[in-house]
């Protein structure tokens, strides 16, 4: 992965964070934050357009604050993702990024301390529940509950994973009703609809933690909180009460934009982490039928993690910190449902990499407009810090969102992503992938939006441009 920085103590970093000119006006109380990851969630949701999607609790959130319809991950899979959110920084290409990061901790590298590490420098409590960092509970370990092996040192005061029926974090990752654990994933169904309240599924019991915390957090008047909550669902398999499920068991299902495996040189892939599970020997890529029962039940999970966010929501409500505290909803990534024939994430078209970001804070202007301008998540960290009036470290590699906050017609900027294959660099109008064997892929984002048509051979000025752009910003 890229250097953190060896050369400077965590006390430099500390000493030399610019402090530039607050765009919100400071309050004479520190702001709390509550971030909440929804793991596997694409941009369908009714507030970005899916009208048939049952997700009023997130609509509520994006109407109170601000809704970036053009937001980018840095990679296209759960860790790598996650740790650029946390450090707000490009790093490693794959899911070990996460404890390369550790390690470099552990050996006592001085690299720079993490989003949430900073905040607790500055005064903040600091809590995690369920997966924020890469595993659920941020710990390693063949069950991923090794107190010795943690994903994020120094990050968090505590860190919580209540895996309840499902024994520990490996469990809950992919558990469905009741407590069944993967064992061999062919054995285990791609989804599943059970009758029972929220807690029949492991989602349940993350957000009953969260309440918990919350209101802990939240009675503690002496210090303000930086509250991570995170969301399995609609992460695979896909396991969600039945109630969710009764939304759309007539629903009208669009349909798949662009099903068609790419030709030539692409970050195309068969979709094995969807096929490995028990599928009753069906193919959504060849069965319709199957298709539209595999993108209901996707469905019905975004139903259920709404439902976990109503309930957050409507505790910090209750709490009456809601009015000093920034809210932040973010989807690490997206998933493809049949686009380009895949089943999943991993690859570096649009489908994989753009995600729901929601941002609501006492002082947005306009409040329910979209932001449609290209921002990425690295953005985040800078953000919250200008939000939360303290210092903007100086090793942070994205930019703060405050201009879209107060103005959702304000530029964006290029988003950079990567998987250890390939980059690729988003504009407001083109998006270029480049892979390691030097093979390019360019396209029309304005006239050709499927991403299907490689215009790279026909457009070698912009070709040229947007990889020297790329190259500047993230070399490979």
């Amino acid at each position: 992965m890229l250097s953190f920085g060896r050369h400077f103590t965590f006390l430099v970093f500390a000493l030399t964070a610019i402090t530039s000119s607050p765009r919100f006006a400071i309050s004479q109380q520190p702001k709390n934050v509550l971030l909440i990851c929804i793991d596997d969630l694409r941009p369908e949701l009714n507030c970005f357009g899916a009208e048939y999607i049952h997700s009023p609790n997130i609509d509520a959130l994006a109407a109170r604050g601000r809704m970036f319809t053009q937001h980018f991950v840095q990679a296209p899979t759960c860790g790598a993702s996650r740790c650029t959110l946390l450090t707000g920084r490009y790093g490693g290409r794959s899911n070990e990024a996460i404890f390369a990061l550790a390690k470099q901790i552990a050996k006592g590298d001085n690299v720079p301390p993490s989003m949430p590490a900073w905040f607790r420098t500055h005064g903040y409590r600091t809590v995690s529940v369920g997966k924020v960092s890469h595993h659920p509970g941020g710990r390693g370990g063949p069950d991923w509950n090794d107190q010795e092996i943690i994903e994020m040192p120094g990050a968090w005061d505590r860190h919580l994973c209540p895996s309840g029926a499902w024994q520990h974090p490996r469990g809950l990752m992919h558990g469905l009703a009741h407590g069944e654990i993967r064992s061999d994933a062919k054995s285990m169904d791609v989804f599943q609809s059970k009758d029972g309240d929220d807690s029949v599924y492991p989602d349940g019991l993350t957000t009953d933690e969260g309440l918990r915390q919350l209101s802990e957090l939240s009675g503690n008047k002496d210090k303000p909180f930086f509250l991570a909550i995170g969301l399995l669902r609609p992460h695979l398999p896909f396991g969600a009460p039945a109630q969710y499920m009764a939304y759309y068991k007539d629903a009208k299902m669009p349909n798949i934009e662009h099903p068609n495996k790419p030709s030539g040189k692409t970050t195309w892939h068969n979709s094995g982490e969807f096929m490995k599970y028990n599928r009753w020997g069906r193919d959504p890529n060849k069965d319709s039928e199957f298709a539209t029962e595999v993108r209901k039940h996707y469905a019905a999970c975004v139903s259920y993690a709404d439902a976990q966010v109503g309930r957050i929501l409507e505790k910090l409500d209750s709490s009456g910190t809601r009015e000093n505290t920034i809210v932040v909803l973010w989807g690490d990534h997206g998933w493809h449902l049949g686009e380009h024939a895949i089943w999943g994430k991993h690859s570096l078209f649009e489908e994989s990499l753009r995600s729901p970001l929601i941002i609501s804070s006492p002082g947005i202007t306009n409040p329910g407009k979209a932001a449609k301008g290209v921002v990425e998540t690295i953005d985040i960290f800078p953000t919250l810090c200008e939000l939360a009036s303290i210092a903007k470290p100086e090793f942070t590699m994205g930019v703060s969102l405050a201009p879209q906050l107060q103005d959702a017609n304000a530029v964006g900027h290029v988003a950079i992503s990567y998987t250890p294959s390939a980059r690729t660099l988003r504009t407001a109008t083109h998006r270029l992938i480049v892979h390691r064997d030097k093979q390019v892929e360019l396209y029309d984002r304005i006239r050709d939006s499927a991403e299907t048509t490689n215009i790279a051979d026909t457009s070698p000025g912009i070709v040229a441009d947007l990889t020297k752009r790329l190259d500047a910003r993230y070399p490979d």
